[in-house]
């Protein structure tokens, strides 16, 4: 009997009396609602601020500074998730996101703009993917293994949630302390409150219960984690099942990338308000409760479909949708297609990331699941700035660029026939996996 047919579904109420599920799961929540708290804040500060002016390459150099750094050191950060006790990275980590939040608010106070703010901005974002990863790394140490995607999908749903409400938030508080630098830094500062509660809750964990399941703790700490960025380099294209399933999501995250962009210029140049909804900053909210909502569907209903059609399926017909959704929904620009499309392609991009991150937790060892994870968030960042500065380099101002939708949805062919590709390999090797026994589309050996 398969994996798959011996197992039975388990609800929320299930998962919450696992203590140090519980726990992991109020870690993710409190520091992704600071995570989103945070970047509205200063996409209020830096976009939406009546007293700057942002233009494409603007924002693309932003979205550079704020990203590629990161995306340099993190495979080497990711590789203390595999030799220190995570309990302890994640909580020494979040006291330093929240010192670096007071520091990019007190930026944004003064005026200061380009790389003082950008390089106080991109340390938040950094460590607030290292936690990230330190925390999917560690959810096989506290759910069963046959349970991982129904673990992932109650985290990242509920999780995504409420960095959505942790956004709104911020779009409140900038409504009562002022759109201005001042508000904006205040409301940033907020931001800090979660990383102190994270590190907090994270600090409550039994030393060790997070993994890795061996702690060495080398003297020569530069030479170990290099060494060690080539060996999760390799646990990853060694299985066809994670590096094919990360290369549908990279090309889901080209695309997104061009859409935010798009997105953000309509909203701040083009767009008008339209009855009940709205443009600007208060339209950048909208975007994102569809999105939240498109997160909240996939999450309730990811589990099920892989269990009916199999994770290859399940990723084709995601892609397949996002790609319908780009051209048919993107293309009008208008500002209730606009918000359907942001609901439908990211509910389809998540439905892609949590079998990506089931893929990883599975079929990845303990030992180098850390760098895997940071390697893989070091992918979706890169690909995000090159998407976004490819897009600011051909978009008008006002973001009507019917040639950047079809690209788009281009991305989304190419990532499908990625995947399909790796697939076929994996399946001419004659390895365990996707092609396994195990109708959920994971390997059973």
């Amino acid at each position: 009997m398969t994996t798959a047919v011996a197992k039975h579904h388990w609800g929320s109420r299930r998962f919450i009396g696992i203590p140090e599920f519980r726990r992991l799961l109020a870690t993710r929540l409190v520091s992704q609602w600071g995570d989103g708290l945070f970047q509205a804040g200063l996409a209020g500060a830096v976009i939406f601020n009546p007293e700057r002016q942002a233009d494409p390459l603007a924002i693309a150099a932003g979205f550079a500074v704020l990203l590629l750094p990161y995306s340099l050191v993190g495979p080497f950060a990711g590789a203390l998730l595999d030799r220190w006790d995570r309990r302890r990275v994640i909580t020494i980590a979040s006291l330093a996101r929240g010192a670096f939040v007071l520091l990019t608010a007190i930026a944004v106070g003064t005026g200061l703009a380009g790389l003082p703010l950008y390089f106080s901005a991109l340390v938040v974002t950094g460590f607030s993917r290292f936690i990230g990863a330190g925390l999917s790394a560690s959810l096989p140490h506290v759910v069963p293994e046959d349970h991982l995607v129904e673990a992932n999908a109650l985290s990242a749903t509920l999780g995504a949630l409420v960095a959505v409400f942790g956004g709104g938030c911020a779009i409140g508080l900038r409504a009562l302390l002022g759109a201005g630098d001042g508000g904006s830094a205040w409301t940033t500062a907020t931001g800090a409150i979660a990383s102190v509660a994270c590190a907090w809750v994270a600090s409550k964990f039994v030393a060790g219960v997070l993994g890795p399941d061996e702690v060495d703790e080398p003297n020569r700490t530069v030479t170990a984690v290099a060494h060690g960025l080539w060996d999760g380099a390799k646990a990853a294209w060694r299985t066809p099942s994670v590096v094919g399933a990360l290369g549908a999501l990279l090309a889901h995250r080209a695309a997104f990338g061009m859409s935010l962009l798009i997105t953000l210029l309509l909203m701040r140049y083009s767009f008008t308000d339209m009855g009940l909804l709205r443009a600007g900053i208060a339209g950048l909210g909208e975007v994102a409760i569809a999105g939240g909502a498109g997160i909240l569907l996939a999450g309730v209903t990811t589990d099920r479909i892989v269990d009916r059609l199999g994770t290859r399926n399940t990723i084709c017909a995601a892609l397949i949708l996002a790609a319908v959704s780009q051209l048919a929904l993107g293309l009008p620009m208008t500002l209730p297609t606009i918000l359907l499309a942001a609901f439908v392609i990211t509910f389809s991009g998540q439905v892609v990331k949590l079998n990506v991150d089931t893929a990883i937790q599975h079929d990845i060892g303990d030992e180098v699941r850390g760098r895997v994870f940071a390697l893989y968030d070091t992918l979706f960042n890169t690909t995000q700035v090159v998407a976004v500065t490819i897009a600011a380099a051909v978009v008008p101002m006002d973001g009507r660029s019917p040639g950047l939708i079809l690209t788009a949805t281009a991305f989304y062919l190419i990532g499908l026939t990625t995947y399909l590709l790796f697939l076929s390999r994996q399946g001419q090797a004659q390895h365990p996996g996707l092609m396994g026994e195990d109708n959920r589309g994971h390997s059973v050996g």
